[in-house]
């Protein structure tokens, strides 16, 4: 299972709206084939370790991270196919997290006559897809708060210099990140203030450019940004409220922006759970939020963050300097936001903090 698991990691950023999945065959002991699920519309990791195992397949065990499928999606029922191969043993890491079909495909198989091991491995499993699990029970992205900053926990100085406040080690991880999600979220403030292309430039290989994502409620954005002049395989999405301006909507359009309206919240900026949903209706099953630090309160203050990867660099810039979040109006210390499970790597000279959000 723990094959099947490295196996499932390869298809990581790659496989909304569908789960990461990987997929072992044994015979007598022995290795005899791998797969797993490349991208949505593609055969599962089930199928791929079948056609690579052929006969060796018959009366062998089959290892899968997810419980198989039972049902006709973009691709036929994986169960079919298992039968079909003559696989006589199940052994699944977790079950099928859809409410709908929980626990279809391990009993389907099991009243056929497979012998059926369930749960191994499972928080293993689970872990890889917590952005699939989310979006297929609830409808919205596995939101990432990702921030850079110096130690007193500031994001640039008072003048709004920001370049570079961590190290090239860190830089490259935010294009691993970068990489893995399926979309990049900011507000129209760090967009003005630091023109950025949001795209993604990992160390090794072809980067994944994810859905560009931006706050602008008034449609401040210019049409000559680089997020809309500079070559990308990834669309930019603009969400704004009902009074942005028609002329600026169309000028943006022009250069290629996607623009949505949502309503605004009852604080005046938009209504971020309809945001969310909008992308979670699209497809995105992984945001990931890099700021600024207004946008990183109007999150915290709705409880809407599931994960934090916080980029640490030993360095002060005072209290003049620009926060990483802005107010968040708290009285005692216990209402802040915790995360729990946290890791910390070395990057060079600085730190990659990451957690899950307390619900």
């Amino acid at each position: 299972m723990r094959l099947a698991l490295r196996e499932a990691a390869k298809g990581v950023g790659r496989t909304s709206p569908n789960p990461c999945v990987g997929a072992v065959v044994v015979k007598d002991g022995e290795v005899v084939a791998k797969g797993y699920h490349r991208r949505a519309g593609t055969p599962h990791a089930e199928v791929n370790a079948l056609n690579a195992a052929g006969e060796q397949a018959r009366g062998a065990t089959l290892y899968v991270t997810l419980e198989p499928c039972n049902h006709q999606g973009r691709t036929p029922p994986c169960t079919e196919r298992i039968l079909a191969a003559g696989i006589t043993r199940l052994v699944v890491g977790m079950d099928d997290p859809n409410p709908l079909v929980r626990g279809g495909g391990s009993a389907y198989l099991a009243g056929l006559g497979l012998e059926v091991i369930t749960g191994v491995l499972a928080d293993e499993s689970l872990a890889l897809n917590r952005p699939f699990v989310k979006h297929v029970t609830c409808g919205r992205p596995w939101v990432i708060m990702k921030a850079g900053m110096s130690m007193d926990g500031r994001i640039a100085t008072r003048t709004g210099h920001s370049q570079w406040i961590t190290g090239e080690a860190a830089r490259a991880r935010v294009h691993w990140w970068r990489d893995r999600v399926d979309a990049i979220l900011i507000g129209v403030g760090t967009a003005l203030a630091d023109d950025p292309s949001l795209t993604a430039r990992p160390p090794r290989g072809r980067g994944h450019d994810p859905l560009r994502v931006v706050l602008d409620s008034a449609l401040r954005l210019a049409p000559t940004s680089r997020l809309l002049q500079q070559k990308s395989t990834a669309a930019t999405w603009i969400f704004c409220g009902p009074a942005a301006s028609l002329p600026r909507r169309a000028a943006l359009v022009a250069a290629g922006a996607v623009v949505k309206e949502v309503a605004l919240s009852s604080q005046g900026g938009l209504d971020l759970a309809e945001v969310l949903a909008e992308l979670g209706r699209n497809g995105v099953t992984t945001l990931l939020v890099e700021g600024g630090g207004q946008v990183h309160a109007a999150f915290l203050r709705e409880n809407l963050y599931d994960q934090a990867c916080l980029f640490v660099a030993p360095f002060f810039l005072g209290g003049d300097g620009l926060p990483v979040i802005g107010d968040l109006g708290l009285e005692r210390v216990e209402q802040g936001r915790r995360f729990r499970r946290t890791a910390v790597r070395h990057l060079g000279e600085d730190l990659q903090i990451e957690g899950l959000f307390e619900e």
